[in-house]
């Protein structure tokens, strides 16, 4: 007995050491982040444009290309990375071809972001020619958010009882109607919660926009979808490795990366308000 507890309280030792870990190097670097980059941030920081060679000016183009992309993103894979986990779910027949299809999705969501960057050069900038572009960018990374959202989606489906459809098929109810009235009402919360923390991701990702659309320096904001555009992970990435003046721009670097934190985390925040609301709604 007295072994049993010592091997308990150990174990809860070695947890709790891991979180303190884990949350001791979060803060550090956000701390190190937010105080380094907390003084560059100002009204003229957010709203103006980047002016000699992005040593002066703001970061207003690269905050409007990252939110259009993300965009882009948004509406290539919510309703396709949805309406795939629902028919896998709900639909498709058990059998070696569904189980293939539902291992290669999780293999795509390991794929290194840099492969689906090269992907998106040769299918929508070389096959499709529509060029280096914000369209390019954001459906590539629809592409390489796919797979999380699918994954998400399904397993908030699986969360559903199947009680819940079965009770709705004995009332006289289409496969569809049961769906939509019965299992995805209790689904959605889940599948967006997923969603948007893909999205989040996304928006934080420099490899797949780096060879689909985004520019070092653009001093304007894009006209259309077609123009190439400026972005807060790309931009943070120029300034911190390939500007010509590293320490003269290391301030404006850090309050790039302050934004995008904030950006990420403000998105991260309106999944879990989302996710409440829903389930606060189902409840009544």
């Amino acid at each position: 007995m007295k072994n049993r507890k010592a091997e308990q309280f150990l174990g809860f030792l070695i947890l709790r050491a891991c979180v303190f870990f884990v949350i001791a190097a979060l803060l550090i670097i956000l701390i190190d982040i937010f105080t380094k980059g907390a003084g560059s941030i100002n009204w003229e920081f957010l709203s103006a444009m980047p002016k000699k060679g992005m040593t002066e000016g703001g970061i207003f183009p690269a905050i409007v290309g990252t939110f259009l992309v993300t965009l882009i993103t948004a509406i290539l894979s919510i309703p396709l990375g949805m309406g795939c986990a629902i028919y896998l779910h709900e639909y498709a027949k058990k059998g070696k071809i569904t189980r293939l299809i539902r291992m290669s999705i999780r293999n795509l969501s390991g794929v290194p972001s840099i492969v689906y960057g090269l992907f998106g050069v040769v299918l929508f900038v070389q096959l499709l020619k529509l060029n280096t572009s914000i369209l390019s960018a954001g459906l590539t990374l629809g592409l390489m958010t796919l797979p999380w959202t699918i994954t998400a989606s399904e397993e908030a489906l699986k969360n559903v009882p199947k009680a819940y459809r079965d009770g709705a098929l004995a009332l006289g109810a289409t496969k569809w109607q049961s769906i939509r009235t019965n299992v995805l009402p209790y689904s959605i919360p889940g599948m967006l919660t997923g969603t948007i923390l893909g999205l989040s991701r996304a928006a934080g990702e420099t490899a797949p926009i780096l060879f689909t659309g985004a520019a070092f320096y653009l001093p304007f904001l894009p006209r259309s979808l077609s123009d190439q555009f400026m972005a807060l992970p790309y931009h943070l990435y120029v300034m911190a490795t390939q500007h010509h003046a590293i320490e003269k721009v290391r301030p404006i670097a850090y309050g790039t990366a302050l934004v995008l934190i904030v950006l990420i985390f403000c998105m991260n925040l309106f999944a879990i308000i989302t996710r409440y609301k829903l389930r606060k709604v189902r409840l009544k």
